[in-house]
């Protein structure tokens, strides 16, 4: 069987044409594997999906109970035959309850990264290699200029900022699926156990993480906190709600932005952040070029992001590669995440 057999792009995303399903589908299809819950690759309007019981239960969390037709949870490691396909996820390391998806058809096997890294992170299962024939891994940050610091590092500017600035409150931009969680966690590692408050669009996910034994210590909602009582603090918020009205609540607030984006400077003036923190939930370039070489792949397909420079250096290392050019993915839509949470 060649590789173009048992999976392909198509509109609609990836698409397994022996099992009859896709993978991480931008529109909605009859049967979809999702990789874990961001809203770039877990969309609504499917009529069955099959993901870890964490991802199906933030999926439920943001779109609502009616989500999908029908759902199935499936554990790390588990094997499941769908039509001619036997189908096992596999952890990524990059956000909770989030895997990769082992193929295997004819004695063939594609592994679908979905997003990954092989950081260190107290919030999730970490990255998990899979032997395979052929790998498919996001290139988000497959430039060589991307090597992000130690994330512990990055936390201490953080707490020193705090600590120089005792009388303004410090205003934090992430991702309120994964990112905001692995910052309080590695926080409370730093020995930060002061109050930390989190805007309102934070706090189903968050109290979901510690629905699942991830202790996160005393998190607080902003909401109806006095401007005074902020002095002083740590508050986690999605990006765009650094920059607007909502922000003048606090006391000349120090703004900080936890992001691998953050390594180009440029970008973090335009944003107005003050106090760049380079925090990634995706591999960087060591991180990506030295997982390919673990897997033992002999071909790998790269999508959503820089495909061209993943795909040259893998065919300067003997390996067969080429770009998905898949449409639809990349970061996080935090904005559309936030609604869909208000509204579910």
């Amino acid at each position: 069987m060649r590789p173009q057999e048992l999976l392909g792009p198509t509109a609609a995303g990836l698409r397994c044409r022996p099992g009859d399903f896709y993978v991480d589908p931008v529109r909605p299809v009859e049967r979809a594997l999702i990789t874990h819950a961001h809203s770039d690759h877990a969309r609504p309007g499917h009529g069955t999906v099959l993901a870890t019981q964490e991802t199906l239960d933030m999926m439920r969390l943001r779109y609502g109970d009616n989500f999908a037709g029908r759902t199935q949870a499936i554990r790390y490691g588990e094997t499941l035959q769908l039509d001619d396909v036997s189908v096992s996820f596999h952890p990524a390391g990059h956000v909770l309850g989030s895997a990769q998806v082992a193929m295997t058809c004819n004695g063939l096997r594609i592994v679908a990264s979905g997003d990954y890294k092989d950081a260190a992170d107290p919030t999730c299962t970490p990255f998990e290699v899979v032997s395979c024939d052929v790998f498919i891994t996001e290139a988000t940050f497959g430039l060589p200029v991307f090597r992000h610091p130690d994330a512990a590092r990055e936390v201490w500017k953080l707490l020193e900022s705090v600590r120089l600035f005792p009388e303004r409150a410090h205003l934090v931009g992430a991702y309120s699926l994964g990112k905001a969680q692995r910052v309080i966690a590695l926080l409370r590692a730093a020995g930060h156990d002061a109050p930390i408050y989190l805007h309102g669009a934070m706090e189903p996910i968050t109290r979901y993480y510690e629905s699942r034994g991830i202790a996160l210590g005393d998190l607080r909602p902003v909401k109806d906190t006095k401007k005074a009582e902020l002095t002083g603090t740590i508050t986690l918020a999605p990006p765009s709600a650094t920059s607007d009205l909502w922000a003048r609540r606090f006391p000349d607030p120090v703004t900080a932005f936890a992001s691998g984006w953050m390594r180009i400077r440029a970008r973090a003036r335009q944003r107005g952040v003050e106090l760049p923190l380079v925090i990634s939930d995706h591999a960087d370039w060591d991180g990506l070029t030295a997982t390919v070489k673990a897997t033992g792949a002999g071909e790998i397909w790269v999508t959503h992001g820089e495909e061209e420079a993943l795909v040259h250096w893998c065919k300067t290392q003997g390996l067969a590669a080429r770009p998905l050019a898949l449409v639809g993915y990349g970061e996080e839509d935090e904005n559309a995440s936030a609604a869909a949470e208000g509204a579910a």
